[in-house]
């Protein structure tokens, strides 16, 4: 009994690559012919905007602190409303492994990953992109989210006035 599992095991792998070596090699002629990626593949890094259009990245550094290689660097800037924003934003693609652990980290939807898959580049200082080469025009995946509005902060809103949000409590009036 053993020994036909045995022999069965040996011979199947074989007949398997037989039939394949008579079958015609399927090639893609990549430069003229692209291939399509699947609905979920990670590649290029971009940075979205509100629907609005305003900035997401709030510069709050979840995304640095998420990246296994430290790839990403950025500095923080306000604006005069109070609104945080990223002064520059700087990915080194270079080193990027593109494993999306900063665009899970990012609370803002900032950070996306899209399916474009050729940014290769012989000089190694182009494979580093600045926030006017990530920054794109459109939201992203996700058309409707607004972080400002959506956190009831206070520049879309002012605090206590959002939808499903009660206004702010004075803590002397809980006192005994």
């Amino acid at each position: 009994m053993t020994l036909w599992r045995d022999i069965k095991g040996t011979l199947q792998p074989f007949w398997i690559t037989l039939g394949y070596l008579f079958q015609k090699p399927v090639t893609i002629q990549y430069p003229e012919v692209k291939r399509t990626p699947p609905p979920r593949y990670r590649a290029r890094i971009v940075l979205t905007r509100d629907p609005d259009g305003g900035e997401r990245c709030v510069a709050c550094h979840l995304c640095s602190g998420a990246c296994p290689v430290d790839c990403i660097s950025m500095q923080a800037a306000e604006d005069a409303d109070g609104r945080r924003y990223a002064a520059w934003f700087r990915i080194n693609f270079s080193r990027c492994i593109f494993c999306g652990l900063c665009a899970e980290a990012c609370p803002t939807l900032a950070i996306q990953m899209t399916p474009d898959y050729e940014i290769c580049n012989r000089d190694i200082l182009n494979l580093v992109y600045e926030k006017e080469d990530l920054l794109i025009d459109g939201c992203g995946k996700d058309t409707q989210y607004n972080f400002y509005e959506h956190a009831g902060i206070g520049v879309a809103n002012e605090r206590g006035r959002n939808q499903d949000e009660y206004g702010p409590v004075d803590p002397k009036s809980l006192l005994p």
